[in-house]
């Protein structure tokens, strides 16, 4: 049954899962409300609400027993042409992971249904109170790097992480912790441009370019500007000089390939784009959370002082 159970998973292209008892995430409990005590969720404030759920699976979905951790690659095999162009982080290149990750989850729930045992369940990819990484870490399948991120010994760190909780008993994984790789090195920390950083594994997400260009809803802080190094929507730069992302290749995963048009912009394209190609470009992507008018004022953010 595992053995089967097991193949499903590799074949719906995971790069790589352990399946767990569902169980109280104790030791994340003080880290995460620290976190939040120092305010560094910013405007977030889905963080500080359902914070039980957060470290208590068994809260999300009804008589838990089991929790799947997947991961899924996202490493493109080539980014944008015009070295000028504003950068877009490398996971919203194609069709919003939620989606992607989330049919895969539904999918593997109905192959257990009908080819294992009954059950009931939910997949959660990034959209409600689960501790990925740290479920992830439990899961044996990396250790959380000084940037904060999982990271895998054998992929590096250019995926996502999902997970499917259901109410059924499977034979579970026996995974050893991944010890912690990072030896001395600091390059994510020292190239952060904004030192959103603060301490080993700590980032302040009000000063992360990710969340200014993604997660703020009115004016970004006028004290970052000039320092995101041309990012629009998201930012690689501490997984870009990871020395372990040397191991990352190219997906092959059909729906998160980018549009064909979009890697070729240049930078013109970018500042004088208008509503229809943005439609038509981020029809199903993540950049979508940010919307058009978002992304024209993440343009105007990073220097161009005219109006978009």
């Amino acid at each position: 049954m595992l053995q089967q159970l097991k193949q499903k998973i590799q074949s719906l292209g995971f790069l790589d899962h352990a399946i767990l008892p569902v169980s109280f995430l104790e030791e994340e409990e003080t880290r995460l409300k620290t976190w939040l005590e120092n305010d560094m969720h910013g405007e977030m404030g889905y963080m500080n609400r359902n914070i039980d759920k957060r470290l208590n699976p068994s809260l999300l979905v009804e008589n838990a027993k089991t929790i799947i951790v997947v991961l899924l690659n996202y490493f493109p095999e080539t980014t944008q042409d015009d070295p000028a162009a504003p950068v877009l982080s490398k996971y919203a290149y194609g069709t919003d992971y939620h989606f992607v990750m989330k049919d895969k989850l539904k999918e593997l729930l109905q192959f257990i249904q009908e080819e294992i045992a009954p059950c009931s369940g939910r997949p959660f990819v990034d959209s409600a109170p689960v501790l990925e990484r740290a479920w992830a870490r439990k899961a044996g399948l990396g250790w959380v790097g000084k940037n904060s991120n999982l990271i895998s010994p054998e992929h590096g760190s250019f995926f996502f992480i999902g997970e499917l909780i259901i109410d059924t008993e499977l034979p579970y994984d026996d995974p050893k912790l991944v010890r912690d790789h990072c030896g001395r090195c600091t390059k994510c920390i020292d190239s952060c441009p904004t030192k959103a950083i603060v301490a080993e594994r700590v980032v302040d997400a009000r000063k992360c370019i990710s969340y200014q260009t993604i997660e703020v809803r009115g004016e970004m802080d006028s004290n970052l500007k000039g320092q995101f190094e041309n990012r629009v929507f998201g930012c690689d730069i501490c997984q870009d000089v990871c020395p372990w992302n040397l191991k990352s290749e190219p997906h092959n995963e059909a729906g998160l390939k980018p549009h064909p048009k979009l890697l070729t912009l240049q930078k013109q394209d970018w500042e004088n784009m208008e509503r229809p190609l943005f439609n038509e470009l981020f029809k199903n992507s993540a950049v979508k959370r940010t919307g058009y008018k978002g992304l024209q004022r993440n343009l105007r953010f990073l220097g161009n002082d005219e109006e978009i």
